[in-house]
């Protein structure tokens, strides 16, 4: 357990904890990369989305071991980081940036880190291969079907964004065509056109985002080919997956994260478990076998239909997903009394709020879990609990996202008798 300190937890929550995901091999120890050396990607350096994409993998693990020890290390030692056995192409989920080059021509990749500047991007040694390949016809078909790439500075031009997500069990593959416009053009040959050259996309998806956002998809949708939707197999659990619903890119390492997250929690079948932060049910509906009630909470209301249906199609009746903002939720239900026996949280990088962590010591369930994808905000999160009664027992890190700075770790959190 953490010493008495003169910072309370109040105190730490006027500061958002620090955005330090980009870890460097410089962090991990390693000397600075001869720049002479040839390197793995031909665009490294230049779109930032793997720092570390020429840092040998046992390198990369030791430099994020010691950042988790030192930023949790006096509320409990870390376990060894889980590994990738294969840590190449492993996100299942890919999006391209469309748009035109500074002498107008367009292209297709990756921004530029801290810029708007699109670097042309052809295959990504951490990307999906065939989603590469479906983004790449794609570039090459603008030219027939005169579709012209938007333009934000000039706020001109058709097509903003390609996202294709794959199903690993499965082998489904959804492709959304962000479009500033809702209309096509020639779009049944389009889609006759993309399906002929790859039998294997499934469904295909028109989003319509016209605002001037950093938010990549819309809130208008048309599915122009298949079901709208993607369904893949987790934990021996079937889930269904729509364009705007959160699920992890990283497939295989999900099954361990989340088989070790509810192995944390030693269900029973007599407890009642609430899964905060839900997304489409995937940690609670693996979890229902094992318990005897379960309620999660999403924000997102395609998410929220998402889990639902996931509900229906694993024929379970011991789970109800809600939607709601997870802190309000738990906080109505600190000030109605309600109790439940164990807690999943998996909040977002910016950790979760004092209110709902005041409101789960309130609840007082005997075990939390939290799935934390940033080790600064999860030791900041970790200070209030540790402060409100409850003491880290167990914290196991799993290497979701090799070649970059990405630290995930599940944290097993008790109530201190």
């Amino acid at each position: 357990m953490k010493k008495n300190t003169n910072k309370t937890a109040a105190a730490a929550y006027r500061k958002p904890a620090p955005d330090k995901q980009k870890t460097t091999a410089a962090a991990s120890g390693k000397p600075a990369q001869d720049k002479k050396k040839k390197s793995r990607c031909p665009v490294s350096g230049q779109c930032g989305g793997c720092s570390m994409i020429d840092v040998p993998y046992d390198e990369q693990i030791r430099g994020k071991q010691k950042i988790l020890d030192d930023l949790i290390g006096e509320y409990i030692i870390p376990d060894k980081f889980i590994r990738m056995k294969a840590p190449d192409h492993y996100r299942y989920k890919v999006t391209s940036v469309f748009a035109p080059d500074r002498k107008g021509k367009p292209v297709c990749g990756i921004y530029r880190e801290g810029t708007h500047e699109v670097i042309p991007v052809k295959s990504c040694l951490i990307e999906h291969i065939q989603a590469d390949r479906i983004i790449q016809t794609i570039y090459s078909m603008l030219p027939s079907f005169r579709i012209h790439v938007y333009d934000e500075d000039m706020d001109i031009g058709l097509l903003r964004y390609v996202q294709v997500r794959a199903a690993r069990a499965t082998k489904e593959i959804m492709v959304t065509l962000v479009l500033t416009d809702p209309v096509l053009p020639s779009r049944n040959t389009f889609v006759r056109e993309l399906t002929k050259r790859h039998p294997e996309i499934t469904t295909i998806i028109l989003n319509v985002n016209d605002r001037n956002t950093t938010m990549v998809l819309g809130n208008r949708e048309t599915v122009i080919y298949g079901k709208g939707y993607i369904e893949d197999i987790l934990c021996g659990k079937r889930f269904r997956i729509s364009s705007r619903s959160f699920y992890q890119v990283n497939p295989l390492m999900t099954e361990k994260l989340y088989n070790i997250a509810i192995d944390c929690a030693a269900l029973t079948g007599r407890e009642t478990v609430l899964d905060t932060y839900c997304g489409i049910g995937t940690i609670g509906i693996i979890a229902a076998s094992r318990a005897r009630r379960v309620v999660g909470v999403e924000l997102n209301e395609d998410a929220v239909r998402d889990a639902q249906q996931n509900i229906k199609m694993n024929e379970l009746d011991n789970i109800e997903i809600l939607q709601g903002d997870a802190t309000e939720f738990m906080v109505e239900m600190a000030q109605e009394g309600t109790k439940a026996d164990v807690i999943f949280m998996d909040p977002p990088r910016s950790g979760s709020t004092e209110e709902f962590m005041r409101a789960a010591c309130n609840i007082n369930p005997k075990k939390i879990v939290y799935i934390s994808c940033s080790p600064w905000s999860l030791a900041r999160d970790l200070e209030f609990f540790v402060e409100n009664g409850y003491e880290a027992r167990m914290a196991i890190p799993v290497d979701m996202f090799p070649y970059t700075g990405g630290i995930e770790t599940v944290v097993l959190l008790t109530h201190i008798k």
